[in-house]
């Protein structure tokens, strides 16, 4: 599952605790921001919850919303 999400961070401290809150969630094996666009939190993972991890983000950080969810994520093949 990969998950897209736009949150609205104001300092380098909001990335830092938008990145712990997405770690932390269960099943998420990845976490990090898009090269292209800094302000969009990608999470991929088996079984994440993504209602909880926007939830989340809302309370703590700021303004968060849902870009994309996508159910299966092919794996890159080294």
């Amino acid at each position: 599952m990969k998950i897209v999400m736009k949150v609205e961070m104001n300092c380098g401290k909001c990335r830092t605790k938008a990145l712990q809150i997405a770690t932390q969630a269960d099943g998420a094996e990845f976490v990090g921001f898009d090269e292209e666009r800094q302000d969009e939190l990608v999470v991929t993972g088996k079984g994440v919850d993504a209602v909880k991890i926007v939830g989340a983000l809302r309370k703590k950080v700021g303004k968060t919303r849902l870009i994309s969810v996508e159910d299966d994520v092919t794996e890159p093949k080294a």
